[in-house]
């Protein structure tokens, strides 16, 4: 998986008829296997004949068929996924029966392409891979340190005072480290430490 993918910016949903089967597929950004499958509980129908469903969140990835033949189902919905670029997210594709058999090779087009289209069409967000500093700093330079944490979109997540200065918590996009590493340094005249949560004593 590429560091570099998106996830959904709103819920997204599209229809697709085949044969007089209906296909509804449902898509959602999500966080944790529990929201996903959550997500997957509140836009089944009890009326479906299958509600059919994967998610991919990192390295971390389910799917079901929901009693269609094994692999015609979950597994192009998760390819429909990784194949638009996406991650954190789960889909759900509910099957009502129109009477006509499609056969494996018809199941898995349209499950997969109900979930493809769904995605293709649907808002995105990038996800940027985000990283965690502690930076300590003499109290008479938290003025500048406070606006270069602005600069670099800097998120302070805790801040605690010791003898001499205070140490703050942050969580920023990766690529903005080094050059919040090398603002910090040149802003506080370089009296300011910073290094992965754990490492200042």
């Amino acid at each position: 998986m590429a560091a570099m993918t998106d996830t959904l910016a709103a819920p997204a949903s599209h229809l697709l008829e085949v044969k007089h089967s209906r296909f509804l597929a449902n898509a959602a950004p999500v966080a944790s296997p529990e929201q996903a499958l959550g997500f997957v509980a509140s836009v089944s129908h009890a009326d479906a004949t299958h509600n059919c469903w994967a998610y991919r969140i990192g390295q971390d990835y389910r799917s079901s068929d929901d009693g269609e033949p094994a692999g015609t189902a979950g597994r192009p919905i998760l390819a429909a996924i990784d194949g638009q670029g996406y991650d954190r997210v789960a889909v759900v594709v509910t099957r009502w029966f129109g009477g006509i058999k499609l056969g494996a090779g018809g199941l898995v087009r349209a499950y997969g392409g109900a979930a493809a289209e769904c995605l293709r069409v649907a808002p995105r967000q990038p996800l940027v891979e985000m990283v965690e500093l502690e930076v300590e700093c003499p109290f008479d330079t938290l003025g500048a340190v406070h606006a270069a944490l602005a600069a670099h979109a800097a998120e302070k997540t805790s801040e605690s005072f010791v003898a001499d200065g205070a140490r703050l918590g942050l969580r920023l996009p990766a690529d903005q480290a080094t050059s919040l590493r090398a603002r910090l340094r040149d802003a506080t005249r370089d009296r300011v430490r910073v290094a992965v949560p754990g490492a200042i004593q």
